[in-house]
């Protein structure tokens, strides 16, 4: 079987270089059984860091764009993280995906769309790095669109939500990892944001090309 693969597009007369594609190749974890189609109404979302530290990181050096502070990506290992998580909770996380391609918007409109269930996330608690948000208010771009590295994104049943939270800032940063949001029945296939001052809006998929593009 083949369990893991990576493969790159690009523009014609572009790929005379050379590309790198990574992929680990091992046994699945016993107690892992991550899917859509597992996930259910009440579900509680988790990220594991601060968001768009990456895609900034990069465009910042592509670019030659200067900052007053030093954005550095995320870029991290995760095993020693989802290992522990999993050798705990097993059973219990539904579904874990990395916000990369698209960010955290387009993956969770993904999941909403193919498990056909809706999505509510919480602006005030998705973790964000000031300089990094203020990069992307500078340069017009939305932090929920942009790559991420070292993060992941987990779907937990709510009956462990507390405990798999203690247990994930135990592995980080403790202010850092944070429940952005929950599965519910209501407007299926849709995520939905509640600002921090109140309102909501839809949170469609990424619209044309991400920048900056990562892979």
């Amino acid at each position: 079987q083949v369990v893991t693969g990576d493969t790159k597009v690009v523009e014609r007369g572009k790929g005379d270089k050379i590309f790198i594609n990574t992929a680990g190749v091992g046994a699945i974890h016993p107690r892992a059984h991550l899917g859509e189609h597992r996930i259910q109404s009440g579900d509680k979302i988790f990220i594991n860091g601060e968001i768009a530290n990456h895609g900034i990181a990069i465009l910042s050096q592509r670019e030659g764009m200067e900052f007053e502070t030093d954005i550095k990506s995320d870029t991290a290992n995760l095993d020693r993280v989802v290992l522990p998580l999993m050798d705990e909770f097993g059973e219990s996380i539904h579904l874990m995906r990395d916000p990369t391609r698209g960010g955290v918007a387009t993956v969770l409109n993904e999941i909403a769309r193919d498990c056909q269930m809706g999505i509510d996330i919480l602006q005030k608690e998705i973790p964000i790095n000031d300089e990094v948000e203020g990069a992307c208010e500078m340069l017009g771009l939305d932090p929920l669109y942009v790559a991420n590295e070292g993060l992941f994104v987990c779907f937990v049943d709510s009956a462990v939500a507390d405990r798999f939270e203690e247990k994930l800032g135990a592995l980080g940063v403790p202010q850092l990892p944070r429940c952005i949001g929950k599965v519910k029945d209501e407007h299926p296939g849709k995520v939905i944001l509640h600002s921090a001052i109140g309102g909501k809006r839809v949170v469609n998929m990424l619209p044309g090309e991400q920048l900056p593009r990562i892979c």
